[in-house]
């Protein structure tokens, strides 16, 4: 029986999703905040999120474990580089490990979250497996479901499509079935996934071609960190898993600056290395020199050389070029080029979706969230009680899902020293105005980011109104910086909020 928004279920916080930033933040809240009681939901009947989700072949992550992973539950496989079973595996045992998985409610979609100043609670519509509505509150509201849209990838309209005879596929939604031993494969893209799929494929397909319009700057790390294993032999894994998450988060940070500051020499050296490994069987200057700097879009990882070892054996080939239209055997380029295909691949990215695709009210008023600042990267202005969490774009995710974490915890616990129940950021009517308004994520020119920014928050050039994306600069924000700094405002139900004074 559905209950109605008079008899919703109460919980102190609410996370929405349960894959590895809502396992994490549940952890963090247990740890940090015993006195609060909390809820997940998670709209899918599995525990994992990306990494239940995506059964393409090959799919691993491009970031080491040592910082994907949690700061709280070291690594411990031989693999650095992990594959996404391993990795799922990791976040279930993580949820089991602290017995998380009674706090899920899955086959939960949250369709709507409407704030009241009067109760001082979100009132949030969910729908469940069932076609059922249900009705939950929470004083605070956790959003930890991704930046992606579940239900669709990003599918551009190919002229011709329909007249392929062969297979469709979108990686997001790979048919388990899909048998491609033998077979003539095209893969149209140049990111991750596309780079993750063309190696692997190989092992049975008769031939890969990966179809890109423009290359992508690429990195070969191996999938095994001996430095790690060594270590952890030798001392105490969560000292071993410390040292060496010290060692590639410093790492990451310098080859990013790098790439800010000398972007030249940076990116000479990530096609002199693609250079070395594929030998003069590649034209490495049309197939691997993009037009812009490393890291104004994301680096792609290979571990281990699979791809390049796949393009020596002949086996796996890159075509660059534009595609004028699919036909009944395959693509033609816009050179003219046929390109035979049994089945065609199309790695063409993914749909942000902010929040989960929510509605959100506050005091019955629709949030346009284009017209806000973001406060610190994870509140946005005149959003009471509401964080999101987004990890990095240009390093691994869960450091920031881990600080943000961390950082919910300090603000639950002054608001229960001081007896607040309300918290929001306010950003004064002059900073507004005269403050540089810059996208959400700022300098980053990926495609996937690009077509939703103009729906997310600004940012400004002003603390605490930025999105740093910077790990070292986050840590100082979070861990350093007072939870009470004048714009993040504390109330109650009791107390008014003070005039808001106006910045310099």
């Amino acid at each position: 029986m559905n209950n109605t928004p008079e008899t919703a279920i109460h919980t102190d916080v609410m996370i929405v999703g349960a894959g590895l930033s809502g396992i994490g933040a549940a952890v963090h809240l247990q740890k940090n905040c015993p006195n609060r009681d909390y809820l997940i939901i998670e709209r899918r009947d599995a525990i994992g999120g990306t990494w239940d989700l995506f059964k393409y072949p090959g799919i691993r992550s491009d970031s080491d474990m040592h910082t994907l992973g949690y700061n709280f539950k070291p690594w411990r496989a031989e693999k650095a580089i992990a594959d996404g079973p391993a990795i799922w595996d990791y976040v279930n045992e993580t949820a089991d490990e602290h017995g998380i998985r009674d706090r899920i409610r899955f086959g939960h979609k949250l369709i709507a979250s409407s704030w009241s100043t009067e109760s001082a609670s979100w009132l949030l519509t969910v729908e469940t497996g069932k076609g059922e509505t249900q009705y939950f509150s929470c004083n605070f509201l956790l959003m930890c479901a991704g930046y992606y849209n579940y239900d669709a990838g990003h599918q551009p309209e190919f002229q011709g499509r329909d007249d392929f005879q062969g297979t469709w596929v979108h990686p997001q939604f790979w048919p388990e079935d899909l048998d491609y031993s033998g077979k003539k494969v095209v893969v149209i893209g140049s990111g991750a996934t596309a780079m993750t799929l063309v190696p692997n494929m190989t092992q049975r397909a008769e031939k890969v071609t990966m179809v890109q319009r423009s290359p992508t700057y690429v990195v070969s790390r191996p999938s095994v960190d001996r430095v790690a294993n060594f270590l952890r032999a030798v001392m105490p894994s969560s000292w071993a898993y410390g040292l060496v998450r010290l060692r590639n988060t410093l790492w990451q940070q310098l080859i990013y600056n790098q790439t800010r500051t000398n972007p030249d020499r940076v990116a000479q050296t990530l096609i002199e290395d693609v250079e070395k490994a594929v030998g003069d069987i590649v034209d490495v200057k049309k197939h691997f020199t993009p037009t812009y700097n490393p890291w104004d879009q994301r680096l792609c990882l290979v571990p281990d050389d699979d791809l390049f070892t796949a393009l020596r054996t002949g086996k796996a080939e890159v075509v660059t070029d534009t595609i004028s239209h699919i036909d009944a055997t395959g693509l033609v380029t816009g050179s003219g080029e046929h390109v035979d295909a049994d089945i065609i691949v199309s790695a063409t990215g993914i749909e942000l979706l902010n929040l989960g695709g929510a509605d959100f009210t506050v005091d019955g008023k629709p949030v346009n969230f284009a017209d806000e600042w973001t406060y610190k990267g994870v509140m946005c202005s005149n959003l009471p009680n509401m964080v999101q969490t987004f990890g990095y774009i240009n390093a691994s995710w869960t450091l920031r899902a881990d600080l943000t974490a961390e950082w919910v915890c300090r603000v639950l616990n002054h608001m229960e020293e001081f007896g607040f129940e309300q918290a929001t950021p306010r950003i004064p009517d002059l900073l507004a105005k005269t403050m540089e308004k810059r996208y959400w994520i700022h300098d980053f020119s990926a495609g996937y980011m690009q077509r939703m920014m103009p729906k997310l928050p600004r940012q400004g050039t002003q603390m605490p109104w930025v999105n740093p994306q910077n790990y070292r600069k986050d840590k100082k924000m979070f861990r350093g910086s007072a939870i009470s700094d004048g714009a993040l405002i504390f109330t109650s139900r009791h107390t008014a909020e003070e005039p808001l004074k106006h910045a310099s």
